[in-house]
């Protein structure tokens, strides 16, 4: 039942579309928009780069504060804090209140990883600064990320449910990238550089 509990309010709060409320404001719908979707990057196209500072700070944060909150009020129950960052990230790809069309969930995950543990989410930081510098494509560093976090908590706390559990938002996260990686292969994605 805490369960059941903990996963609603972790996907309601992960739901919440700081890039759907801005651009609500300024009568533009973002949906159908640039790449059309609800994240910090859309929104730097849309709205500009406040606006996206915005988004991505919110799209961390809430993912953290499901962690968190899940953590502090029902920490004895096994897992509660992956199972809570899981839902958040959820909440943001497929926000119920629209259509379930909603961002990639990279910055969710993010906030998630640095809740359960800050040290492997700084690291992550410079992973995806280095991976983008290095190739020039965002997406390269986001796929690192959504791979190694799964298997380095899973092998440090050797439990395989555990990076099973990660591993959920990770396929996710992958499937909304999947036109990303078929436009790096046939060379048609937009670098960092350029896109910058």
């Amino acid at each position: 039942m805490y369960y059941i509990l903990v996963m609603s309010l972790a996907y309601l709060l992960g739901s919440s579309s700081m890039s759907y409320y801005i651009a609500r404001r300024k009568g533009i719908d973002i949906q159908n928009k640039g790449s059309k979707n609800l994240g910090a990057s859309n929104a730097m196209i849309v709205l500009g780069w406040k606006a996206a500072i915005i988004v991505g700070i919110h799209d961390i944060a809430k993912s953290a504060l499901a962690v968190i909150l899940a953590i502090t009020f029902f920490g004895n129950l096994p897992y509660i804090g992956a199972i809570a960052g899981v839902c958040s990230v959820l909440g943001h790809i497929f926000p119920f209140y629209l259509k379930f069309k909603g961002g990639k969930g990279f910055a969710s995950y993010l906030g998630m990883t640095l809740a359960l543990n800050w040290k492997l989410g700084l690291a992550i930081c410079a992973v995806i600064v280095l991976a983008t510098l290095i190739t020039d494509y965002i997406v390269v560093g986001t796929t690192l990320t959504i791979t190694i976090v799964p298997t380095f908590l899973g092998i440090i706390t050797r439990s395989f449910l555990l990076a099973a559990i990660l591993l959920i938002g990770t396929i996710v996260i992958m499937y909304k990238h999947r036109m990303n990686y078929v436009r790096i292969i046939k060379g048609t994605e937009i670098g960092f550089r350029s896109a910058k």
